[in-house]
């Protein structure tokens, strides 16, 4: 701790956070979670359990005139069996909606993953601390987002002037759920996830349930996207069910249709926007399941290939899905005008899969998420957009 600082300690409760939807109590402190209790207690799969606690688009939000800020956290990062170490997470603070600082922590503890058998065990570590100093004096908004892609245990929040929960800037909120690409996989930090900067752009307040590998259809996720208040919502829906071979081609309708309606009984008329999967190519016509490709590693890094049976109608492509979800949604958009579709390759297609490949074939790289959430603002939130209109 910096000596020339007089620190103050505040508390870190519900009313300084933003984007997560329960506040767990630790031994360390406190953990963000993206699905509440009841939720994840309806689902024992880990993969779901370590998605749902990485708290991406959850931020500290606070107004302050402090010029120190120290934010005490335990990190739980990945290691990948087979693959080289990941990037440390990021940390970004923003001063009044602006990038003001990044920091990373090395410390925290280690889940390492065998993505062959899917077996997981956890080395612990030790809490780390982030330092941001020389901030502007006087009266400012401060966020601090949290790692998209490691858990963080908050354990203590620092300052050097007092602080209160940022005002309500009166913006609407914006629920968006997805896969992988929407929690951020590849971004370079947590503001450059495309739903970050398309929530950036187009002046909305996200909640981010982008859940890796984890948008497949299940109840709970329709029952807590249900019951959570929003102006806007979106539903990037699709290339998880391919990846996993979750569901045939008769499941996949009726499953979509009961996700909706489960979220109508919340937001009856609330703009509601289904978005179809990006391009990929290695699913595009190739059903699931994924597997990691042993001979294919991309400049060393871990890529994926896709072994299911193109020949079988029953499964999943992501070709076919993206006609039923266009089917579905013109249907029953007949009866419900503040439904609308969109094609997930207006957003990434063909020229930018020859200009910005994925680098693994399944994640889009930074420049791409900030292809991809430009591209989401302009056809979603800028005026007569898709979710404004």
């Amino acid at each position: 701790m910096n000596a020339k600082h007089q620190w103050a300690t505040t508390p870190i409760t519900a009313d300084l956070l933003r984007g997560a939807l329960e506040l767990e109590r630790t031994a360390h402190g406190v953990l963000p979670h993206r699905l509440p209790a009841w939720a994840r207690a309806q689902c024992s799969d880990e993969w779901l359990a370590m998605a749902e606690s990485q708290p991406s688009g959850v931020r500290l939000a606070f107004r302050t005139r402090a010029t120190a800020v120290e934010l005490d956290s335990l990190p739980t990062k990945r290691a990948y069996v087979g693959a080289p170490p990941r990037p440390d997470g990021v940390y970004d603070l923003l001063v009044d909606g602006r990038l003001a600082g990044q920091a990373s922590l090395r410390e925290g503890n280690t889940l390492r993953v065998d993505m062959a058998t899917g077996a997981t065990v956890i080395r612990p570590g030790p809490a780390g601390t982030l330092r941001f100093t020389g901030l502007p004096d006087g009266p400012k908004d401060i966020e601090i987002w949290l790692p998209q892609n490691e858990t963080a245990e908050l354990i203590a929040l620092r300052t050097d002037a007092p602080v209160e929960p940022a005002p309500d800037r009166g913006r609407k909120v914006w629920l968006h759920h997805g896969s992988s690409i929407s929690h951020g996989s590849d971004a370079a930090s947590p503001t450059g996830t495309w739903p970050a900067l398309a929530a950036s752009l187009g002046g909305v307040e996200l909640i981010n349930l982008g859940l890796s590998g984890s948008a497949l259809l299940d109840p709970f996720t329709a029952r807590v996207l249900r019951d959570t208040p929003a102006d806007l919502i979106s539903l990037k829906i699709g290339i998880n069910l391919a990846n996993a071979d979750l569901m045939r081609l008769r499941a996949f309708a009726p499953a979509v249709h009961g996700f909706l309606d489960t979220i109508r009984e919340g937001h009856p008329t609330t703009p509601l926007l289904v978005v179809s999967p990006l391009l990929c190519p290695i699913q595009e016509d190739t059903p699931g399941p994924i597997e990691v490709d042993s001979g294919g590693s991309v400049d060393g890094k871990l890529s994926f290939r896709a072994t299911g049976d193109p020949a079988d109608p029953t499964r999943l492509t992501l070709t076919v899905i993206r006609q039923e979800l266009a089917r579905i949604t013109a249907a029953r958009a007949a009866d419900d005008p503040n439904l609308h579709h969109l094609d997930g390759r207006e957003l990434y297609g063909e020229a930018d899969s020859a200009e910005l490949p994925l680098p693994d074939r399944l994640h889009p790289d930074a420049a791409a998420h900030r292809r991809i959430g430009e591209r989401f603002a302009a056809l979603a939130f800028a005026d007569g957009g898709i979710l404004t209109r």
